[in-house]
């Protein structure tokens, strides 16, 4: 791996403090101003530093694949694929370039997954990228990734907001996409400018002639700021205001059910190492309380692996294994020898206020059967930080599994992979890892569905998560902005895909 490689995978694109004072503007013709909940940490290609960084991400950058507004797999820099043999999958490449005017080639992708897979990086799927065998470029528009075993769900990993192409010959700490917009100017903290990438691959777009960021770590500053017309767009509108927004003739919302809260532990030491532990802390939380207090209704309670409904591989018979029953979380705590409780840290933020709620209704639902939990609410960054360094004992967490398919939970439940906030600290449960394994090489959807309802059950006695509810995710608009779409289900953080087709005022 080369010295810029490295540099470009720890780096990124900016490393900047969180929202300083938002900078208002006045809209002008074609230029919508988005209001985003929080200013990106980083917005490294291929790291995984939050869903406000996922948005930029989503404008600037493009990957093989991504997701339509039906939520279905679409072509992006791959015009096409197919299965190549028993483990390989061949990628067809569009003629497309990237923002400084080159070529996209088989030479960036096949560079990109091997910046990604190497030994030093710190990519959200470098873990998963260790699944390659070999790249193969026979010509500048062809790929064939060849895995080690057979990998059904290659294309969905390809379609990540964490997988996007990257030109070879990059500036160590500037990336270069080929997405529908380039980054103009920012204001460290605070804003962003992005203006149009002219060259972009489909014809008439973007439509925009700018986007304007502004960060609202405040979320009534946030909703303020749209009701009195200094932005256009918000993300994350707190469900509070929901009655607020859609009585308001000027507004509109986009409204989905696919993200969820749930628990992480630390179980390299202490309490939690203990599946039994884990297993009464499922059963001690009323979560019915969490969807009142944290999203006054707009939800429901998750209390099982977080297959949603409405999916083909859903399982109403383990839908709620973690069902609220305080003497039976007393009961487990006895087994396990702490029948007079324990005290511990819960970690969650302060910055949104669903994680701060979540985090009070778990406290109150532990301390019911003897479990006196410390809330910490840092910033969103330090939460990230400590969550990544194991420095809490259990933790709130809040998000939507990577795609609609099961295997999109891997990055919550397999412990194997590198340390991150978003999944438990030091908690590798074999059987889950080896049924992760299975469910992505098989392609029968019938032996799938098999596998992962045995998934859902190992889960429940395992508990590498708990479950606590699901909840409807929201972005607000003015009546005039025409074209963005709220992407259904778990592909919510993906909406800034549709920043491409978007319109404000009429101007396109």
């Amino acid at each position: 791996m080369t010295m810029l490689s490295r540099r470009l995978v720890t780096l990124g694109l900016s490393a900047v403090p969180l929202l300083a004072r938002p900078a208002f503007a006045q809209r002008q013709p074609g230029v919508i101003r988005f209001g985003l909940s929080s200013f990106p940490p980083s917005i490294q290609p291929w790291q995984n530093t939050g869903t406000a960084a996922a948005t930029v991400k989503l404008m600037i950058y493009r990957g093989l694949t991504s997701y339509d507004t039906k939520g279905a797999l679409r072509p992006e820099l791959a015009e096409s694929w197919e299965r190549s043999g028993a483990t390989g999958w061949t990628f067809k490449l569009r003629d497309a370039v990237f923002q400084n005017g080159e070529k996209v080639t088989s030479a960036d992708v096949k560079w990109t997954l091997e910046q990604v897979a190497a030994e030093r990086s710190t990519a959200y799927l470098r873990s998963e990228f260790q699944a390659i065998d070999r790249i193969e470029t026979p010509d500048a528009r062809t790929v064939t990734i060849v895995t080690k075993e057979p990998l059904a769900t290659l294309p969905m990993w390809m379609a990540s907001y964490h997988m996007p192409i990257i030109h070879r010959g990059s500036p160590a700490n500037a990336p270069v996409g080929a997405g529908p917009f380039r980054i103009s100017t920012q204001e460290r903290g605070t804003s962003l400018d992005l203006v149009p990438f002219d060259r972009f691959y489909r014809e008439g777009l973007p439509k925009l002639k700018g986007i304007r960021i502004v960060a609202y770590s405040d979320e009534n500053l946030r909703v303020a700021a749209l009701q009195a017309g200094d932005v256009d767009l918000i993300e994350y509108v707190p469900w509070q205001s929901f009655d607020t927004i859609t009585s308001d003739s000027r507004l509109k919302m986009d409204v989905t059910e696919g993200p969820f809260m749930y628990l992480t532990f630390n179980a390299s030491r202490g309490p939690f190492a203990d599946a039994r532990v884990r297993r009464a802390v499922a059963h001690a939380v009323k979560r019915e309380d969490i969807v009142k207090a944290a999203f006054f209704g707009r939800g429901s309670p998750l209390a099982g692996l977080p297959i949603a409904p409405s999916s083909e591989f859903f399982d109403a018979q383990l839908a709620n294994g973690w069902n609220h029953d305080p003497a039976r979380a007393k009961a487990l705590l006895a087994e396990a020898g702490l029948q007079n409780g324990f005290d511990c840290v819960l970690l969650s933020t302060a910055q949104y206020g669903m994680h701060k709620d979540t985090a009070e209704v778990v406290q109150q639902g532990l301390a019911a059967v003897g479990i006196r939990a410390t809330l910490a609410l840092p910033d969103w960054a330090t939460r990230i930080t400590q969550g990544n360094r194991g420095q809490y004992d259990l933790g709130v967490m809040g998000s939507a599994a990577d795609s609609n398919d099961p295997d999109g939970l891997s990055n919550f439940i397999n412990g194997s992979l590198a340390p991150s906030y978003n999944r438990s600290f030091g908690l590798v449960v074999p059987r889950v890892v080896e049924l992760l394994t299975a469910g992505r090489a098989e392609f029968d959807l019938e032996k799938r569905k098999a596998i992962y309802r045995e998934l859902a059950q190992v889960t429940l006695d395992t508990v590498p998560i708990a479950g606590l509810a699901w909840r409807q995710q929201a972005y607000a608009m003015a009546k005039d902005v025409e074209g963005f779409t709220n992407l259904p289900g778990s592909l919510t953080f993906f909406s800034g895909l549709t920043f491409e087709t978007t319109s404000v005022g009429g101007a396109s």
